[in-house]
């Protein structure tokens, strides 16, 4: 059984303890991280949010409570009181390694079990089990390090936007269902039977409203929800911090939202973020890096090298122009020494991303060696070292085929290198770019259509709204991207706030005006009184999180985070409901299908 406080009151966190406190009496409390009992003295370290201090029990301060400091466990909460004096073997590591408490009297609060996963920073334990436990799991130093880096941006985020006179207000979280993108998670409704509320994806229909109703600046950090199967670093639900602003174009929003980024790293992680930040536009991204998150700590861009092997021997390179597509190459500097096994699995990569094979040129000090140099004259073969930009110790990978495949391979595989090479061992290096003039639609091969690139309310750039209807594919958006070591921060877009602009963009979707009207009916009655100018951006906190604390797995910045199949190991949702329940809301569950 646990003793009560009895009006006992903690007066300073363990972890705050340091040598000016020396010679106060001092009330500490908090969880056993070890017990050690040396013959005549017993040492507890007891752990709270703020760190751990060393107390010292020992039968000349005080017999019962050494006698009591024995009897304690591994996680048992206890509160002590005593001096704090100086430590007789200090321990430089930890921030209160200069001094110790010598304990005078001990209260066992709670007594604990043996724990099922150790309570010690990077533990490596399977994540099920830590999410089962996840109560334990939070308790370790360095996840409790993630969360409160967590409410420092918060709340350096809600500081910042507070100074610059956005309001931070709700939105709701039942809502109508909108499909368009990925799946809600849908919510039945006992008073409307056969109806239902959708979980939102985002808020933005009604942080557009709220601009319409003239708040003008606006923003929340807010839950979204998405009902999709889970990636890497992908969790069905996700915070959002989101902004949006009146009477402005895409140059403001980049202005403030720049000054946002450099004083959250710099008040939380001390980093000096340069600006302007860099930008770059799609199709540039695209060409250089195969991808539209760039990660820009390190080189190694693509190539175009189709223009001096169109007229080759080599119909794998030729056939690939002919139908259209492109030979593209990067260089892996100083590789040319690469055995044939590891470039051979380089082979086996780029064809899971649908690449049919991997050609390669090694630059080698006695000369070029490539199962594909027969092929060529020598004037060829230096003409493709001099595109791609090769010199001698290189490694040229070369993929020829449809532009998507070529690209979307060698950006994979510039990536993959950078892993084996080791070129990103620099956990300190922030690299940011802006990635702007996205397409305004993509083309949805299973629906046969095209799909806001964005979302159907983004504003296409003026000297290409002439294209809207006769040529989709050549829009480019007012839209925008940030990006960081090649993960995407945040996007957001200047919206569209022009009825007939409107209807042009619902018509190059294809949708008809009354199933736009059925979709989205109250934004668009909402914009026939007066909608500003306007547009703002999204940022997924949880990722930002990740940066600013050095962890490459979103779950540790997430309090109650979900596994990989959607599911919470701890409170065992989702879980199956009784038959009243259903009844009420008017469902019969007809088939069940175990996971």
């Amino acid at each position: 059984m646990g003793e009560s406080l009895n009006g006992l009151k903690r007066s300073i966190m363990c972890g705050e303890c340091r040598e000016e406190h020396i010679g106060q009496k001092l009330t500490v409390m908090g969880w056993v991280q070890r017990k050690r009992n040396l013959g005549g003295l017993v040492f507890v370290d007891l752990r709270d949010r703020e760190g751990i201090l060393q107390v010292v029990f020992g039968d000349e301060i005080n017999e019962e409570a050494f006698k009591k400091a024995d009897l304690v466990k591994s996680e048992y909460v206890i509160a002590i009181e005593g001096e704090l004096v100086m430590r007789q073997s200090p321990n430089k590591g930890i921030p209160t390694g200069m001094v110790e408490l010598k304990g005078e009297s001990i209260r066992i609060l709670s007594e604990s079990q043996t724990p099922p996963i150790y309570i010690k920073e990077n533990l490596d334990a399977a994540e099920n089990i830590r999410l089962k436990y996840r109560y334990l799991d939070l308790r370790r130093p360095d996840m409790q390090e993630k969360l409160v880096i967590r409410h420092k941006a918060a709340k350096v985020i809600r500081d910042f936007l507070d100074e610059n006179k956005f309001l931070e207000m709700e939105t709701p979280m039942l809502t109508k269902s909108t499909p368009e993108g990925a799946r809600d998670y849908l919510v039945p409704s006992r008073n409307y039977p056969g109806k239902f509320y959708a979980l939102p994806q985002s808020p933005q229909i009604f942080k557009q409203l709220l601009m319409v109703s003239g708040f003008d600046r606006y923003f929340q950090i807010v839950k979204c929800f998405r009902d999709e199967d889970l990636r890497a670093n992908r969790q069905p639900e996700f915070t959002q911090v989101d902004i949006e602003m009146s009477f402005v174009d895409m140059e403001d929003v980049l202005e403030v939202n720049e000054r946002l980024i450099q004083r959250l790293f710099k008040e939380v992680k001390g980093i000096d973020v340069q600006l302007p930040i860099k930008r770059m536009p799609y199709d540039e991204a695209m060409a250089k890096y195969g991808s539209d998150k760039p990660d820009l700590r390190f080189g190694m861009e693509i190539n175009n090298i189709s223009e001096v092997v169109k007229d080759c021997g080599f119909t794998v390179f030729k056939g690939a122009i002919e139908a259209g597509g492109s030979v593209r190459a990067i260089v892996a500097e100083g590789c040319s020494g690469m055995g044939r096994k590891k470039v051979d699995k380089l082979g086996e990569f780029v064809k899971t991303y649908r690449a049919k094979g991997l050609a390669w040129v090694a630059l080698k000090e006695d000369g070029i060696k490539s199962p594909i140099a027969k092929f060529f004259s020598e004037e060829e073969m230096n003409n493709i070292i001099e595109a791609s930009g090769a010199k001698t110790g290189d490694l040229i990978l070369i993929v020829a085929d449809k532009d998507e495949v070529v690209l979307q391979s060698l950006g994979a595989l510039r990536l993959e290198l950078a892993k084996q090479l080791e070129l990103l061992k620099d956990n300190n290096e922030f690299n940011f770019v802006w990635i702007t003039d996205f397409p305004q639609f993509e083309y949805n091969e299973e629906e046969d259509r095209y799909v806001a690139k964005h979302h159907p309310f983004t504003m296409p750039k003026k000297e290409d709204m002439h294209l809207l209807e006769s040529d989709p594919a050549k829009v480019r958006a007012e839209a925008y991207d940030i990006v960081l070591n090649g993960e995407e921060l945040g996007g957001g877009s200047i919206r569209i706030h022009e009825s007939d602009v409107q209807e042009k963009m619902f018509g190059a979707l294809g949708f008809t005006k009354e199933s736009a009207w059925e979709r989205f009916g109250f934004l668009l009655e909402a914009f026939q009184y007066g909608p500003p100018p306007h547009g703002g951006i999204a940022y997924g906190l949880d990722r930002i999180v990740m940066f600013l604390s050095g962890t490459e797995n979103i779950k540790d910045v997430i309090a109650f985070p979900k596994n990989q199949n959607a599911a919470c190991p701890m409170s065992e949702a989702p879980n199956v409901v009784d038959e009243k329940q259903l009844r009420e809301l008017g469902i019969e569950i007809t088939a069940k299908e175990d996971k």
